[in-house]
C-alpha cells in the first residue's frame, strides 16, 4: 500500500508543498493520454480515505469514483491531458510529459516538489523526484493515478456515444478482441492513434 514516506522525505529536504503526478492511456489505442497532478491536505485525510487508496489499477470502478469524489474535498487537483493529434506527432511519451507538466499548471496553487510516476519526469519550473510504480508507493501519485483514470474514463465514455460499436465505455481504448473486431467492421477513427503498430497494420501502413 502507498504511504506519505516520499512525501516526508522531500519536506525533510526543506520542500513544503508537495504534489504526485500520474497519468492514464498511455497504452490505449484510441483517445487522449490524461494526466492528474494532486496536492494532498493531510489535515482533510480520513483514515478510512487513506486505508482505501491506492494504484487506481488495483480498485474497482466504483471504488475510484468513490475516491475521485472524496478527493474533491481535500485535494488540490489538476488535470492535463494530450490528444490523438499530439501524441500521432510527438509520440506517446513526449505527449504524456507534456500532459503530466499541464496538469501541475493547471492547479491552483503553487507546489515546489513533484513526485512523478515512472522513470522520466517532464519539464517542470520546480523540482521532481521520478519513483517507478510510484502509485503503489506514493499516496499523492496513488491520488493522481485516481484523478488521471476517473476523467480519462469519463472521457472515453462521452466518445463512445459519438463513436458507437468501438465499445469505448468499456474497454477505454485499449486494443481488446472486441475493440479490434469493431475497428475492422467499422474502420479507423480520427480518435485513433495512427501512429500505433496494431492501427498502422489495420490501415496496410
Amino acid at each position: 500500500m502507498p504511504d506519505f514516506r516520499f512525501e516526508e522525505l522531500a519536506q525533510a529536504q526543506g520542500y513544503n508543498v508537495i504534489c504526485g503526478v500520474d497519468e492514464a492511456g498511455r497504452g490505449s489505442w484510441a483517445g487522449p493520454v490524461v494526466a492528474g497532478a494532486v496536492i494532498l491536505d493531510r489535515e482533510k485525510l480520513t483514515d478510512n480515505f487513506l486505508d482505501n487508496l491506492d494504484d487506481s489499477k488495483k480498485l474497482k470502478p466504483a471504488r475510484r469514483e468513490e475516491l475521485f469524489e472524496e478527493l474533491r474535498l481535500c485535494a488540490n487537483i489538476g488535470i492535463g491531458q494530450s490528444d490523438v493529434i499530439e501524441i500521432d506527432k510527438v509520440n506517446i511519451l513526449k505527449a504524456t510529459l507534456s500532459a503530466m507538466a499541464r496538469a501541475v499548471r493547471n492547479l491552483n496553487t503553487h507546489t515546489d516538489f513533484v513526485l512523478v510516476d515512472g522513470n522520466v519526469a517532464p519539464k517542470l519550473s520546480c523540482h521532481s523526484e521520478c519513483i517507478v510504480r510510484g502509485d503503489s508507493l506514493s499516496m499523492s501519485i496513488a491520488a493522481a493515478s485516481i484523478i488521471a483514470k476517473v476523467t480519462r474514463d469519463r472521457i472515453m465514455a462521452d466518445l463512445a456515444c459519438a463513436y458507437p460499436g468501438y465499445g469505448w465505455d468499456r474497454n477505454v481504448g485499449y486494443g481488446t478482441q472486441k475493440h479490434r473486431e469493431a475497428i475492422e467492421k467499422y474502420g479507423v477513427t480520427i480518435q485513433h492513434r495512427k501512429s500505433y503498430k496494431p492501427i498502422k497494420k489495420i490501415l496496410g501502413l
